[in-house]
C-alpha cells in the first residue's frame, strides 16, 4: 500500500521513522513517500521535503514567510495528486498539516494523525475540525484519549513514541573520553532545535556557567542550525559542545536546563532533574496569555496533571530564578529526589515501549479494512 507522511520538525523526524519502521513490519510491500529528514529516510521513506526548510517559528515569522508556506502547500497538494497515497499520515506539526488534511478530505484520501495538534492546550474548538477532516487519531498521551472523545473523534491510544527512542539507545560506554568532557559532572543545556528558540534562550542558559563552578556546562547542539549559532559562545564560556547527540549526554548529565518541548519529557526519561525555560516574542506570549487553556507548558507536568518540575517562563525566566531553581535540583537532595519520583509517576502512566509499531499494525490493519483486504 502507499502512504504519505508529513513530519516537520525534528521531532517529528524521529517518531516518524519508527513508525515507519512499525508499518513496515506489518506491510512489507508499503510505498512511502514523505516529508520528513535523515532518520526518515534511512527508516525507508523517499524524503521530498525536508523538516529544515519548515522550521517557521513564531507569529511575525510566519507572517513573513507566508509566500513560501503557501507555495510548500500548493506542492504538497499537487504531490499528493500525483502520488495517489491509500492513506496521508499527519504527524503534529498542526498549521500546516490540518490545511493538508483540509484538502486531502475534501479530494477523497483517507487522513490519519499521529502525535496530535496540542488542541486541548489551546482553542480546543480546533477538535472538531480534526472530527471534520482526519478519519483517524493516533494518540501518544493517556489524556488526549479522553479529550478527543467528547469531541467524537476516531481515536486509540497507542503509547508514547519515546519509550521506543530511548529502549533502541545503547549509551557510549567512551562518551566522556569521545566528546572530552572529563569527570566533572555535568549540567546539559538544551536550547531548542529551531534558530529563534537558540538565539533566545543560551544567552540565560550561559547565565549560569559562572555560578555553578563545580560543574561543567554541556551544550547539546543540533546539525540544522548553523554551528557559528552556538561556538561563539565557547569565545566566552568554558562550555562544551555535544552535536546531534542528547541522548548520549543525557545518559551522562546530573541536571539540565531545558527548553519546553518534547526534550522535557525525554530528559524526565533518563532520569535527569531539569529546569525548564521557555520565552516567547511580546506579541506571541500576549496571545498565550489569553488563549492557553492548561496549567504547564512541559510535557512532564502535563502529563503528572501536578508540578514536577519548575518551569520558568516568559517574565520569570531571569538569572536569579534559573540560579534558585537549578541550586534545588543540584545541591539540595530533597527537591532532586522529588523531582525522580514524580518521574517515575510519569513513566506508570504512559505505559509500555511499542508504541511505533502498534501505531504502524493498526494503521495498517485500518487501511487493509477500508479497502476491504484481509488482514
Amino acid at each position: 500500500m502507499k502512504y504519505y507522511i508529513i513530519a516537520g520538525e525534528r521531532s517529528g523526524d524521529l517518531h516518524g521513522s519508527n513508525l515507519i519502521k512499525g508499518i513496515r513490519k506489518h506491510d512489507s510491500d508499503a510505498q512511502i513517500r514523505a516529508w520528513g529528514g535523515d532518520m526518515m529516510q534511512e527508516a525507508g521513506a523517499e524524503v521530498i521535503k525536508h523538516y529544515q526548510d519548515l522550521a517557521f517559528m513564531g507569529f511575525f515569522e510566519v507572517i513573513k514567510n507566508l509566500p513560501t508556506i503557501l507555495g510548500f502547500l500548493s506542492f504538497c497538494k499537487k504531490d499528493i495528486k500525483t502520488f495517489q497515497p491509500d492513506v496521508i499520515i499527519l504527524i503534529d506539526y498542526s498549521g500546516f498539516n490540518m490545511r493538508v488534511a483540509k484538502f486531502a478530505k475534501t479530494n477523497g484520501f483517507k487522513n490519519f494523525y499521529y502525535i496530535s495538534p496540542k488542541v486541548w492546550a489551546w482553542n480546543q474548538s480546533r477538535a472538531l475540525n480534526i472530527k471534520k477532516y482526519v478519519d483517524k487519531m493516533f494518540v501518544i498521551f493517556p489524556f488526549e484519549k479522553d479529550f478527543f472523545k467528547q469531541y467524537d473523534c476516531e481515536v486509540e491510544y497507542v503509547g508514547n513514541p519515546l519509550f521506543d527512542a530511548i529502549a533502541d539507545f545503547t549509551p557510549n560506554p567512551n562518551f566522556r573520553k569521545d566528546a572530552r568532557l572529563g569527570q566533572k559532572p555535568i549540567i546539559a543545556l538544551l536550547p531548542g532545535s529551531r534558530k529563534q528558540e537558540v538565539e533566545t534562550m543560551l544567552p540565560l542558559m550561559m547565565s549560569q556557567v559562572y555560578e555553578f563552578p563545580d560543574y561543567q556546562f554541556v551544550i547539546g547542539t543540533v546539525s540544522n542550525l548553523p554551528k557559528e549559532l552556538y561556538a561563539r559562545w565557547q569565545s566566552i564560556f568554558p562550555v562544551k559542545l555535544v552535536k546531534d547527540d542528547a541522548y548520549n549526554l543525557l545518559s551522562v548529565a546530573d541536571a539540565a536546563l531545558v527548553t519546553s518541548g518534547t526534550a522535557t519529557l525525554e530528559t524526565a526519561l533518563f532520569n535527569v532533574p531539569q529546569v525548564v525555560c521557555y520565552r516567547g516574542g511580546w506579541a506571541a506570549y500576549q496571545v498565550y496569555k489569553r488563549v492557553i487553556r492548561v496549567p504547564f507548558v512541559s510535557l512532564v507536568n502535563l502529563i503528572a496533571g501536578r508540578e514536577v518540575v519548575k518551569e520558568l517562563l516568559q517574565y520569570n525566566l531571569t538569572k536569579d530564578n534559573i540560579t534558585e531553581e537549578l541550586t534545588k535540583i543540584t545541591v539540595n537532595e530533597y527537591t532532586r529526589q522529588n523531582q525522580l519520583d514524580g518521574y517515575l509517576e510519569i513513566k506508570k502512566l504512559l505505559g509500555e515501549k511499542g508504541a511505533s509499531e502498534r501505531a504502524g499494525k493498526l494503521m495498517v490493519e485500518e487501511i487493509r479494512k477500508y479497502k476491504g483486504e484481509d488482514n
